[in-house]
């Protein structure tokens, strides 16, 4: 007998589940400029040889940053 497949639970009030932290960057860097994002959000990681290897990297480890980041993201979404 196959072990019974449970589906992910859904989280229909959260416009970030599924989204990845990278995609949340590339679009944003697609949107904005480094300098951009730098003056959006002053942190470092985009004002200092900016990559979304590295601020990726200090994101993970930073939470305060990471929600500025995905607030910034959740602003730049198309109103339905």
């Amino acid at each position: 007998m196959e072990p019974e497949k449970k589906s992910p639970k859904t989280q229909p009030n959260n416009p970030l589940h599924g989204v990845k932290l990278v995609d949340i960057l590339e679009q944003l860097t697609e949107k904005y400029t480094w300098e951009e994002l730098a003056s959006k959000i002053n942190i470092n990681c985009f004002k200092s040889n900016p990559s979304i290897k590295s601020s990726l990297k200090f994101l993970r480890r930073t939470p305060w940053a990471r929600s500025k980041v995905e607030a910034l993201y959740l602003k730049s979404l198309p109103k339905n």
